[in-house]
């Protein structure tokens, strides 16, 4: 069987990889402080960001493809710790590509629609990035690191995902879920927009785009929604009290990375490779059916 290497195998992402790509792949997953076990996959204890441990997972495992998930992700944690996560969503992801190019392998990486300003939305692929935050700014800076090392990466654009909890990762719709569920106030943005998908979407866009895309590729979903908005479907799918259930503005809420406005992606040209997202609404469903 064909080798995966999945960094960051124990966070949300990670994790719904390893099981949707488990059935055609031998998987080895990495992880760093979150130990997870997945049956069947081999999971490995890496610091992604010392080089030395990277290359010797590359010569102990001889993957024959690469999909790079590992970051650290939270906006405000970039703002206020900007050379610890300049380490592993920059630094690591450079030698990544490196050594996926000195092997001649497959390699996606994840990138974010938080590389955009949020004032000329839709984006699509061809448009410029202008990040307003440090993790923005990062990622931007690891997709053209990355190109430049191995034009071949499949640099994926990923919007706001949601899912199931994972044994180490919640999803931003589990503690939104536990509020409403006790009726206390759940205060969400109407000026804030995204294209959001479920986290199963999302990994089979993933494994789509290592297969066919060089280069950068968006994986949206179909429809772009605010997150009071989508807090609505919540509660008419997951039928929860909407009383606590309140709108406000970005301005309202003090953070410590600012947060664009509209990064709706624009993901025709996946859609056309077969990328199939569910609307917002379904997605939801798919989601109390497989409870």
């Amino acid at each position: 069987m064909k080798k995966l290497l999945i960094t960051g195998a124990s966070g949300f992402l990670g994790w719904h990889l390893c099981h949707l790509a488990k059935p055609e792949w031998e998987i080895y997953g990495t992880y760093l402080s979150h130990c997870v076990e997945i049956p069947g996959i081999k999971m490995l204890k890496v610091n992604l960001t010392n080089f030395q441990e990277l290359q010797r997972i590359f010569s102990d495992i001889k993957p024959t493809a690469v999909i790079h998930t590992a970051a650290q992700s939270q906006p405000n944690f970039c703002q206020t710790h900007p050379e610890e996560s300049h380490a592993i969503n920059v630094i690591a992801s450079r030698n990544i590509a490196g050594l996926c190019a000195d092997n001649s392998i497959s390699c996606a990486f994840t990138s974010t629609d938080l590389v955009f300003d949020g004032l000329n939305a839709p984006y699509r692929e061809t448009d410029a990035v202008c990040p307003v935050n440090l993790y923005g700014e990062q990622k931007a800076i690891a997709e053209a690191d990355m190109l430049e090392r191995y034009p071949m990466t499949a640099v994926c654009r990923m919007p706001l995902m949601f899912g199931a909890a994972t044994p180490t990762a919640k999803s931003f719709i589990q503690p939104f879920i536990q509020i409403l569920k006790t009726e206390e106030e759940l205060s969400l943005f109407i000026d804030e927009f995204r294209t959001p998908v479920s986290g199963t979407t999302a990994a089979k866009g993933l494994l789509l785009a290592l297969e066919k895309v060089n280069g950068i590729i968006h994986l949206g979903g179909k429809e772009r929604i605010s997150r009071y908005d989508f807090g609505q479907l919540l509660v008419e799918v997951f039928q929860l009290p909407a009383t606590g259930l309140k709108f406000c503005r970005q301005q309202d809420v003090k953070m410590a990375a600012p947060r664009p406005a509209d990064v709706s992606l624009d993901s025709s040209k996946a859609f056309a490779l077969g990328y199939q997202p569910l609307s917002v609404k379904e997605e939801l469903q798919e989601l109390i059916n497989s409870q």
